[in-house]
C-alpha cells in the first residue's frame, strides 16, 4: 500500500514526538537530597514520605494514595471534629511564616476567611461516628475542590489512654476569593469581569461582566451570577444567571440575552446515596448589532434539563470496605423548545436550532481512588489525580425535530497512576441512534493521555503530556460532523468549516515549572506541538488531509488568589491557506486546569467534537 505525503509527514512527525518524549525521560529524579522538615503536610503523610530538601522537589512528597494515611484507624470513633482556618497569607507548609509581597496587607483588608460553619457544611464526616479511610479521603478531596479553596488536610490526633477514639483536624487554606478579568481593551470595545467567590465568607459567589461596544445597541450588556455553596448542609449548590452578551448560537457573537437558574448536588463521595441537578432556563437573540433582517438569525427557545441518579448498595459497601466496585444507576430528561427559528435555516435536522428531546437512563460501573501529587496542572499545590476505572452505558429514546429515534452508548475511562508517578488515561466512547433498524449518526472515538513522572533537574521541574485519540463517524444525520478547532485537534484554530468523518490526532507539551517568583506569581514556559490528520465526508483516507502546528509560551499563576491561570500562548500554522494567518498570539486569562475527579456525570449524548469531562485542557 503506497501513502500519500500528508500521511507519511503524520506518521514522522508522531515518530518525533515519542523521540522527544523519551529524551525527557533520561533525566535523572531519583538524586534528590532528603532531609527532615515538619509541618502539615508532613504530620498528614508522617512514616509515608520525608520531605525534600529542595522545594523544588516537593511534589515527589504528594505522589500517595489519599486513603493511605487513614487507613491505621479505620473503624475508630470520631470524639470531635476541630476546625482550624487559614487564610491565603499562610504558607501551608509553613502556618509560622505569612506571605509578605507588595499589596499584601491592602488584600487582606480585602479578604474575609470562610466561616466555620461554612466547612462544616461540607464536611459528610460525623462526630460519634467510626472511621472509614476512604470516605475520609474522599472529603478531603472534596474540600480542595472548593472554588474558594486552595488546599486541605484532615488530620487524626491520638487521645490520652483511650485507644478507640480519635479526634479529626480539619485544616483549611483560603484562597484570596476577589477575582477580575480584563479580556479585551480596545478603542471600540471593553469586556471586563469582577466577581466575589466567598462574599462575606458565606461560601457565595457575585459576579457581574459588562461588555462596552460602540457597533453594540445598548452600547452596554452585562451578565449577573450568583451561587451558593451547600444549602444548609444538603451539598446542593444553586446557581442563578441572567445575561445580555450571551454568545449567540449562530456566530458567536454577544447578542443573546439569557436567564437560567440551576440547583445541583454532585456524588460527593462513593459512599454518598444520590446525586443529580435541575436547570430551566430561556435563551433568545435580539439585533444589538443592527444587522438587516435578512442577515439576522432571530431565534427564542427554552430549556429544561433535570436528572437524579442513585448509588447502590451503599450501606453494604459502609459495612464491607474490601468491596471496591461500585454501582450506579441515573435517569435524565432534558428538552430544547423552540418558540421560533430563524427563517434561514432550511434544514429542520440542524442540530443548533432544531428542538430536542432526551429521555436517557445510564448504569455506570466505577473502581476510583486518587492520588494526591503536584505540578500536573498547579504550580505546587495539592491536586488530586484518579486511579481506576469509570464505565458508563446510556441507552434511551431521543427527538430532535419530528424524528424519533432509540439511542444507546459507552464511555469507558481507565486511570493509571505508575509506581514511578506516571498518571495515564485510556479512554473510548462510542455511540448510536437507531432508526428503522438501521445505524445514524454512529461513532467511536479512542485515545490516550499520558503525564510523564515529575523530573527534578536542580531547582527546574519538568513534565511531558502526550494525546492521542482516534475518530470515526458513520452515517450521519443530525449532529456535527468532526471539526479540528477543539481538544481533540489543533486548539486555537479558527477555520471551523474545515470538516471530516475521520480524524487522528496528536498532541505533545513539555512543561518547565521555575523556581522563581514574582509578587507570588509562579511562571511555567511550555512548548508545543500538534498534528491532525483528517478525512473530507464521502472521501477515502488516501485523501485526507494534514493540519498541524508548532509553538511555544508561558503560564502563571499566584496560587494564593482565585485568578486562574494566565497563558501566553504564540502558535505556527504552516498551513497558512487553513489559519488565514501563518503565526497566532493567544493571550487568555482565567483558564481553569484541573484533573477530572467526578465519579460519575449526568446521563448525555457522547461528544466527539469536545471532551468536558476528560480533557486535559
Amino acid at each position: 500500500m503506497l501513502f500519500t505525503k500528508n500521511q507519511i509527514l503524520f506518521f514522522a512527525t508522531i515518530c518525533f514526538f515519542l523521540i522527544q518524549q523519551y529524551g525527557f525521560a533520561q533525566i535523572d529524579s531519583t538524586k534528590i537530597e532528603v532531609r527532615k522538615n515538619h509541618n502539615i503536610i508532613q504530620l498528614a503523610l508522617n512514616a509515608i514520605t520525608k520531605k525534600l530538601s529542595d522545594s523544588a522537589a516537593e511534589a515527589a512528597l504528594l505522589n500517595v494514595r489519599s486513603e493511605v494515611y487513614f487507613l491505621p484507624y479505620q473503624g475508630k470513633i470520631i470524639r470531635r471534629i476541630i476546625i482550624k482556618r487559614y487564610g491565603f497569607d499562610k504558607i501551608f507548609s509553613d502556618t509560622s511564616t505569612r506571605l509578605s509581597y507588595l499589596g499584601t496587607k491592602i488584600l487582606n483588608s480585602l479578604h474575609t476567611n470562610t466561616r466555620e460553619e461554612v466547612i462544616r457544611n461540607n464536611l459528610f464526616i460525623k462526630e460519634k461516628t467510626s472511621i472509614n479511610a476512604y470516605k475520609l479521603a474522599d472529603n478531603e478531596r472534596y474540600l480542595r475542590s472548593l472554588e474558594f479553596m486552595q488546599d486541605a488536610r484532615i488530620i487524626i490526633n491520638d487521645i490520652p489512654n483511650i485507644t478507640d477514639s480519635v479526634d479529626l483536624l480539619v485544616i483549611t487554606k483560603d484562597l484570596f476569593s476577589i477575582t477580575g478579568d480584563l479580556s479585551e481593551v480596545s478603542k471600540n470595545r471593553f469586556k471586563a469581569k469582577i466577581g466575589e467567590a466567598n462574599f462575606l465568607g458565606m461560601g457565595q459567589k457575585i459576579q457581574l461582566s459588562t461588555l462596552i461596544e460602540q457597533s453594540r445597541k445598548p452600547t452596554v450588556g452585562f451578565e449577573f451570577l450568583y451561587s451558593k455553596n451547600s444549602i444548609a448542609h444538603s451539598f446542593i449548590n444553586a446557581n442563578i444567571v441572567y445575561t445580555t452578551i450571551n454568545p449567540s448560537l449562530n456566530n458567536g457573537l454577544q447578542n443573546e440575552h439569557a436567564w437560567y437558574i440551576q440547583l445541583e448536588r454532585p456524588l460527593v463521595s462513593q459512599y454518598a446515596h444520590f446525586a443529580g441537578a435541575l436547570l430551566v432556563g430561556h435563551n433568545q437573540s435580539y439585533n444589538n448589532y443592527q444587522y438587516p433582517d435578512s442577515s439576522f438569525y432571530r431565534y427564542n427557545y427554552y430549556k429544561y434539563d433535570m436528572w437524579l441518579g442513585y448509588n447502590l448498595g451503599v450501606n453494604a459497601l459502609l459495612n464491607n470496605t474490601s468491596k471496591k466496585d461500585r454501582q450506579f444507576i441515573g435517569l435524565r430528561y432534558f428538552q430544547n423548545s423552540f418558540a421560533e427559528v430563524p427563517y434561514q435555516i432550511k434544514d429542520p435536522y440542524n442540530f443548533k436550532f432544531s428542538n430536542r428531546q432526551a429521555l436517557l437512563g445510564q448504569f455506570t460501573f466505577f473502581r476510583q481512588h486518587f492520588y494526591k501529587t503536584n505540578y500536573i496542572y498547579g504550580f505546587g499545590t495539592t491536586e488530586d489525580v484518579p486511579a481506576g476505572y469509570n464505565i458508563a452505558l446510556t441507552a434511551g429514546w431521543y427527538k430532535q425535530a419530528n424524528l424519533k429515534r432509540t439511542y444507546t452508548d459507552i464511555n469507558a475511562n481507565y486511570y493509571v497512576a505508575t509506581h514511578k508517578g506516571d498518571f495515564i488515561q485510556y479512554f473510548t466512547r462510542a455511540g448510536t441512534f437507531i432508526h428503522n433498524g438501521r445505524w445514524q449518526d454512529a461513532g467511536f472515538l479512542l485515545g490516550a493521555n499520558v503525564f510523564s513522572r515529575l523530573f527534578v533537574y536542580r531547582s527546574l521541574k519538568i513534565r511531558q503530556y502526550i494525546g492521542l485519540s482516534y475518530t470515526r463517524l458513520f452515517n450521519i444525520t443530525g449532529i456535527e460532523p468532526l471539526r479540528i478547532d477543539n481538544a481533540f485537534g489543533l486548539r486555537y484554530f479558527n477555520a471551523d468549516s474545515i470538516t471530516g468523518t475521520q480524524r487522528i490526532s496528536l498532541h505533545t507539551e513539555t512543561f518547565f515549572f521555575l523556581k522563581y517568583k514574582l509578587l507570588g506569581f509562579k511562571f511555567a514556559p511550555f512548548a508545543f506541538g500538534e498534528a491532525t490528520l483528517l478525512t473530507p465526508p464521502n472521501q477515502k483516507f488516501a485523501s485526507s488531509d494534514l493540519y498541524y502546528n508548532i509553538g511555544s509560551g508561558v503560564r502563571t499563576r499566584n496560587e494564593n488568589l482565585i485568578f486562574e491561570t494566565i497563558e501566553l500562548r504564540f502558535i505556527y500554522f504552516p498551513r497558512k491557506a487553513a489559519q488565514n494567518n501563518s503565526f497566532k498570539i493567544a493571550f487568555t486569562t482565567n483558564i481553569r486546569f484541573r484533573y477530572n475527579s467526578n465519579y460519575v456525570n449526568a446521563p448525555d449524548i457522547v461528544q466527539f467534537n469536545n471532551d468536558n469531562n476528560n480533557n486535559i485542557y
